[in-house]
């Protein structure tokens, strides 16, 4: 029997922005808003918003939770979530008094971004960090770096302002050190002739991907032989068929580990796999954790502790 264990996530919106949580006094934002906040604080719970977000944790350790990613944090994480992705990072290690200044966050809002790119040639530079945002970004080396620029941009306002956030965006899309969180992600080659039969390969990979499909098969999909679907699919995607495979599988055991309560010998035939030891290796090195462990600690991402 399938039942919740996902509430919807919060929408947060303009009435929680107040001052007193370490939002910037209106209307000082614009495109950008810095928000520096400590812990605990109303803004640690599971919510999405419709802006781009850009958190650094300057203390406190703790778990964090982007859509269905569950990871541990500590000082200098540094993640930039899409809009409408969920997410919560719940400190585990507090002083009794609590934190002063936990994170620094970035917001801003999609559609004045893509006027831009729409009128901007140069900012199509853009174009792949803001996609794979969706899926949550972690990036490492950068919080050094991205603690002086947003004490910056915080500090900055008019044209200075905007330059300082387009040097942010700029160094985050061009940083080669990172690893995408909460599922895989199709790079953007629109002018690459190659792109759409691959797109229908991992199309139908998503539609089937509990059942029986190798490299082979999905070369003969899309009319390459196997070596060369196997070249193109790697560069498209950052890696070979079967790792794309495996990770929708593993996704897909998340989703089934956070909204039923099946036994996780069931999910790991629900999600494809044909065995648990094969399960479990997949599963720990993808995600850092057992399915169950995985599940008990979910639950903090409520802002309760796990089970």
């Amino acid at each position: 029997m399938r039942t919740s264990r996902n509430p919807t996530p919060e929408l947060e919106h303009d009435l929680i922005r107040l001052p007193c949580l370490g939002y910037e006094p209106a209307p000082q934002p614009g495109l950008v808003r810095c928000v520096e906040h400590g812990s605990p604080t109303p803004l640690e719970r599971w919510h999405c918003h419709d802006e781009y977000e850009l958190q650094l944790i300057v203390g406190a350790r703790g778990h964090a939770f982007i859509g269905d990613h569950v990871g541990a944090f500590e000082p200098g994480h540094l993640v930039l979530t899409g809009p409408r992705l969920p997410h919560n990072w719940v400190s585990t290690d507090l002083p009794p008094e609590g934190l002063a200044v936990r994170s620094l966050v970035l917001q801003f809002l999609d559609q004045p971004l893509q006027q831009g790119l729409a009128a901007v040639g140069a900012l199509d530079e853009l174009k792949p960090l803001l996609e794979r945002s969706r899926h949550g970004i972690e990036f490492f080396g950068l919080s050094a770096e991205m603690r002086t620029r947003f004490h910056g941009l915080k500090a900055a306002s008019g044209l200075e302002r905007l330059g300082r956030f387009l040097d942010i965006l700029g160094l985050l899309a061009h940083w080669p050190d990172y690893r995408l969180l909460s599922s895989v992600q199709l790079q953007r080659f629109e002018a690459d002739a190659t792109l759409a039969p691959l797109k229908a390969v991992i199309q139908h990979a998503k539609l089937n991907f509990t059942e029986p499909l190798g490299p082979a098969e999905a070369a003969r999909l899309v009319g390459m032989n196997q070596r060369q679907f196997a070249r193109h699919f790697s560069r498209c995607t950052g890696g070979s068929f079967t790792a794309f495979l495996t990770r929708l599988r593993v996704n897909h055991a998340c989703e089934l580990l956070l909204q039923t309560e099946l036994l996780v010998s069931s999910i790991c035939y629900q999600a494809g796999f044909n065995n648990m030891a094969n399960f479990d290796r997949h599963f720990l090195r993808l995600k850092g954790l057992t399915p169950s462990a995985y599940r008990r600690l979910a639950q903090a991402r409520f802002g309760r502790p796990a089970s």
